[in-house]
Order: C-alpha cells, then structure tokens, then sequence
C-alpha cells in the first residue's frame, strides 16, 4: 500500500484548504484511514479516521475538519475550516492493515504512511 499526501502550502488564518491522500490500488481491502500531524518539536497527534461510515475526530479539530474518502478515485480527503496558527504541522495520512476495521487513535496501530504535506497557517 502506497499512500501519497498533498494539498499542503501556506494559508491565512480562517482559510479552507482541503489535503488529499492518494491511495495505491491494493487500498481498496483497506477499511481505517486516518490523517495525523505533526508540528516542530512536538510528537505525532491523531487528526481524524474513517472506517466505512465511521468517522473519528481529536477535540481540536471537531467541528472545523471534516475527513472523507472516495473509494472510486483510491482518495481520502481532509477539508480544513477556519484553520488557527496552532493547525500549522506536518500532516501524514495512514492506513491500518488490510481486513482491519476498527478506528485507533495510536499511530503505532498504522501501518502504512504517505511522505506528508506541510500546511503553515499564517496569522
């Protein structure tokens, strides 16, 4: 499974930008995809999953992104809303193991990952 991230750049404060995972083929036995970040000198933090039409969300982003997946087009998407200086990270996408179907917040429990896309929120 091959996992390529993109939609990154630098936005205003309050912009709305929309990152994209491309999947590989095989992905379309995989069921929980998940963005996570990562900003400079801090760890690795859970964004939000999907698994079929579960969604899972962190508390910081609840109510401002919203993560989505087309199966016909090997993507999942993360539209961004409103977005604060605190939102500028890496952002990776993941994917758990084929067959898996249940959402984890640990990203011990992805095993694929895309190279990540930079997102700089400026003030």
């Amino acid at each position: 499974v091959q996992l390529q991230a993109s939609g990154g750049g630098l936005v205003q404060a309050g912009g709305s930008p929309r990152l994209s995972c491309l999947a590989s083929e095989r992905t379309r036995n995989v069921n929980v995809m998940a963005w996570f970040r990562q900003a400079p000198g801090k760890e690795r933090e859970f964004v939000a999953a999907i698994s079929g039409g579960s969604t899972s969300y962190a508390d910081f982003v609840k109510g401002r992104f919203t993560i989505s997946r087309d199966f016909a087009l090997n993507t999942m998407y993360l539209q961004m809303n409103s977005l604060k200086p605190e939102d500028t990270a890496v952002y990776y996408c993941a994917a758990r193991g084929q067959a898996i179907t249940v959402i984890s917040r640990h990203s011990r429990s992805y095993s694929y990952w895309g190279q990540g896309t930079q997102v700089t929120v400026s003030s």
